[in-house]
């Protein structure tokens, strides 16, 4: 969950960052085989690549690693010059219905003729212009890509639905839409690399941040599973995850246990985002106190940055939330219940690869005891993931943000160990 610009963020922290439907299932008057078909339709066609752009060069290695210094990322690892690409590519929404999504893929100018791919799944944003295919130059959000990429692995980085150049709005946290756009993005760049005069190699070594700790667990689930015939998962490192959303995020949320102002984001996000989806109440008036259950809906429409979601949002969740928006959140019932057990089941299955669950001390966004489940739950189908503390890094004032550049040094180098 975490954001990566959208939430947490104190007050410096959104000022000084650009942060930041659901379709229904085929109608049921489809007839069988005619549904049948369109579905085996769809399946052949997630992952075509639509169009490719090339956003940048940064030709020589000192030249990354000076980009991502001014980052704020670690740039020791660096060994190559990189190129960087927005992939438009064909998936399927939340309904199972085509539709398109973009991504950022970096490619080392050297190294390997095969690459080994890392997949980076970015955090919470709701403006679609901080999503990683946006990048111009090395951000916070696309710098983790780059790192990858001048260490000599393929970067791909997906957009989600509805950010970066997708239509529509982001189903924000939902698993499924983010592992089908994480899965079909990977089969874009396959495509696409060869006429770099490059290609990509079976292994995939999977990594995320906050929101995108969950996309990253999903993915990795769905490629051991085999969903890709090509692609074989090799290693899992997720960091800052809000993989127990139910009963680790929600509770420390709504009990002023993490940062007032990320909660209120959250909060807002999540009821927005699932109402689309699920539908939660009928009027945000319900679950929003006046005056945002008439403004809060529009600032989740992709096109507002994170500053005017700071400052269209109250300081305190007592202030955003009606009596029975905190019952909903605090005891969820019904269709809210059920999103919540798919969106926590993340770390419900036995991975045959390492783990490695990255956590920051006190994090002021993601509760740590999202990754302590998160580890017990592994460990109950008979994986043996290792929990790595980052200990108390710092990004613009907020630890969650510093765990994403801590995790990302940390992780680049154990996955180049890994072979």
């Amino acid at each position: 969950m975490k954001s990566t610009y959208l939430a947490g963020k104190l007050r410096p922290v959104l000022r000084r960052l650009n942060v930041g439907t659901v379709l229904a299932v085929l109608a049921a008057a489809t007839v069988t085989t005619g549904a049948a078909s369109a579905e085996a339709v769809h399946r052949s066609d997630r992952g075509r690549l639509v169009s490719v752009q090339q956003m940048t060069t940064l030709a020589a290695k000192e030249d990354v690693a000076a980009a991502l210094a001014a980052a704020g990322y670690d740039a020791s690892t660096v060994r190559f010059g990189v190129d960087a690409y927005r992939l438009v590519y064909r998936t399927v929404d939340p309904g199972g219905r085509p539709i398109t999504a973009s991504g950022l893929l970096v490619l080392p100018r050297g190294g390997e003729h095969e690459l080994r791919t890392v997949s980076f799944a970015h955090g919470t944003t709701s403006y679609r212009s901080d999503a990683p295919s946006s990048m111009v130059k090395a951000g916070f959000v696309s710098s983790p890509a780059i790192t990858y990429a001048s260490a000599g692995f393929a970067a791909v980085a997906p957009d989600y639905l509805g950010l970066g150049t997708g239509p529509g709005l982001h189903p924000w946290m939902d698993v499924p839409s983010e592992t089908t756009a994480s899965l079909d993005m990977l089969r874009a760049a396959r495509a696409f690399v060869p006429r770099t005069g490059r290609a990509l190699g079976h292994d995939v070594l999977v990594t995320g941040f906050s929101q995108g700790a969950s996309a990253a667990m999903g993915l990795a689930r769905a490629l051991q599973a085999g969903d890709d015939r090509w692609f074989r998962l090799e290693a899992v490192a997720p960091v800052s995850g809000a993989y127990d959303f139910r009963h680790a995020e929600l509770p420390a949320l709504l009990d002023s246990s993490l940062d007032p102002k990320s909660s209120v984001l959250y909060a807002a996000y999540l009821l927005v985002a699932w109402n689309r989806l699920h539908h939660l109440y009928d009027s945000p008036d319900e679950v929003f106190q006046t005056p945002y259950g008439s403004t809060i809906e529009a600032l989740f429409d992709g096109s507002h940055t994170g500053p005017q979601l700071f400052a269209g949002t109250p300081d305190t969740i007592d202030a955003l939330l009606t009596p029975h928006g905190f019952e909903m959140l605090r005891h969820p019932t019904g269709s809210l219940a059920k999103a919540l057990r798919v969106a926590d089941s993340t770390c419900d299955w036995s991975p045959r690869v390492p783990v490695r669950l990255y956590v920051a001390d006190a994090d002021e966004q993601a509760a740590n005891a999202n990754t302590d489940h998160c580890e017990v739950t592994l460990r109950s189908h008979g994986a043996n993931p290792a929990v790595v503390d980052l200990g108390i890094p710092d990004f613009a004032g907020s630890r969650h943000l510093g765990s994403n550049v801590a995790g990302t040094a940390a992780i680049v180098r154990w996955f180049s160990q890994l072979r």
